[in-house]
């Protein structure tokens, strides 16, 4: 039977979130938000988007695009993760990075 998600906590910009997550997945789930902590610090280091918001989906985007560019995902994955990519990016007004 498996395992009751329990809660954890991880820090993102400065912020503190309770995640649901089973126990065999923790170290997992702190290592993404580790990895999309930094991508929103390197964002907003840049100074050129303002708003956690708008880091967010930035930082998302730039994260989609790495995977994209490794291929690690299957093919149906990638053609909506593309088609989300472009929408967003025309959305925010922003260009390709």
């Amino acid at each position: 039977m498996p395992e009751q998600p329990t809660t954890v906590e991880v820090k993102i910009l400065d912020k503190e979130y309770l995640v649901a997550c089973p126990a065999e997945k923790q170290a997992a789930l702190l290592e993404a938000a580790g990895h999309l902590d930094q991508k929103m610090r390197e964002i907003r280091t840049s100074g050129k988007v303002f708003g956690t918001e708008r880091i967010a989906v930035m930082a998302a985007l730039n994260i989609t695009h790495e995977l994209l560019q490794q291929g690690t995902m299957s093919d149906s994955t990638t053609r909506i993760l593309r088609s989300m990519d472009t929408k967003l990016g025309l959305a925010l007004g922003e260009s390709d990075e």
